[in-house]
């Protein structure tokens, strides 16, 4: 198979989808590789590093997509990528399409194959490779919260440690999943008052049991979130419906409530976003302000430290590439139960429910 990876195109995405170590095992199982010239560079990777992968260098992306029988991308296409999409390509990428109707159409008019990286899932319900970004996510999100909440980038100017004398500053993380636990991680060993609000009785007794008397948990219920959101400097919004639009659990009308200039990340957006003013955000513009209130909503949030990002992203997912490289995609499917949810899009038709939902469009069982 034809296996291809091009520049990513997203403002201020640094990330690529293939590293020159991912390309060297797609040749080595017997397949050639294109990359776009230049396509790596950002990730610490050179043309040369990919050559000496056994990669074939092209000189444009449209070059890449035209050869590609299998498109390996990090993000989901932009509206200047549409015109490439076709009914013999191969997609594997991060679509996040609940949240994005028109590439949805895009993908459904052109009969593209696509499997979202988001939506592989295990039989125990982990997602494997969402994990890393979320891991990175969850980390990135705490520390930018922390640096946003002083007065210089518009925050309230509280130290999320506080110093001796001085209170520390209160941090929310709605979720403790992948993306909360890290951002647990990181708050706690940055001194923050935290709190974590989930539905998940037995993650929340593993969470006390972690970190005792460092952390309050509560169960997630409209009256504790409310409550504790109002009490917060800082809250991380780290909830995930795979596959479908992210809750709006987070209302406007807490705002009021709040300290002015307390700080929300929304690590959500990807999904669409957990507040009822979400909008999405780039690295080199990161936040708004709603009512006194500081949102950071950058939905490539990993993009912003690509050397380790790519890396990452590769671990996960190259062994599901090779799947569908080695026995195509129909062939992987069937052995593959974890790959089968990957699917979204199929021959025209959309495969994932969360999507069908998000548009009130049919979905088909594969």
């Amino acid at each position: 198979m034809n296996v291809g990876t091009v520049k990513e195109i997203k403002h201020k995405e640094f990330r690529v989808g293939l590293t020159p170590s991912s390309a060297r095992e797609y040749v080595h199982h017997g397949h050639q590789v294109f990359v776009e010239s230049g396509a790596g560079i950002n990730s610490g990777f050179t043309d040369q590093d990919y050559v000496d992968a056994g990669a074939k260098i092209l000189s444009t992306a449209k070059e890449v997509w035209e050869q590609a029988n299998m498109l390996v991308k990090v993000k989901e296409p932009l509206e200047q990528e549409f015109r490439y999409l076709r009914e013999d390509l191969l997609l594997y990428t991060y679509l996040h399409l609940a949240a994005c109707e028109d590439l949805t159409h895009a993908l459904i008019e052109s009969k593209t194959q696509a499997v979202a990286y988001e939506t592989i899932e295990l039989p125990d319900g982990s997602l494997p490779c969402l994990k890393p970004m979320s891991e990175v996510a969850g980390r990135i999100g705490a520390i930018e919260g922390a640096k946003f909440l002083e007065k210089p980038f518009g925050g309230s100017g509280i130290l999320i440690s506080g110093v001796p004398g001085t209170r520390r500053a209160n941090a929310c993380i709605i979720g403790a999943g992948v993306v909360g636990e890290n951002a647990l991680k990181m708050l706690v060993g940055l001194g923050a008052n935290v709190t974590v609000l989930d539905v998940n009785l037995d993650k929340l007794t593993y969470l006390d049991d972690l970190y005792g008397n460092r952390i309050q948990t509560l169960y997630s219920s409209s009256d504790n979130l409310a409550k504790t959101i109002k009490n917060s400097d800082l809250v991380v919004s780290a909830v995930l419906l795979p596959g479908a639009k992210a809750p709006k659990l987070i209302k406007r009308a807490y705002y009021k409530d709040m300290r002015p200039g307390s700080v929300i990340v929304d690590v959500a957006i990807d999904q669409g976003g957990s507040t009822e003013v979400s909008k999405m955000t780039y690295h080199d513009d990161p936040t708004y302000v709603v009512d006194g209130i500081l949102h950071y909503s950058v939905a490539n949030i990993p993009g912003a430290v690509p050397m380790t990002s790519t890396v990452a992203l590769n671990n996960a997912t190259l062994k599901y590439g090779l799947m569908l490289a080695d026995l195509g995609l129909d062939e992987a499917i069937k052995r593959s139960e974890a790959l089968k949810k990957g699917v979204n899009t199929y021959h025209g038709k959309i495969t994932c429910s969360g999507v069908s939902d998000a548009f009130g469009l049919e979905c088909v069982t594969l």
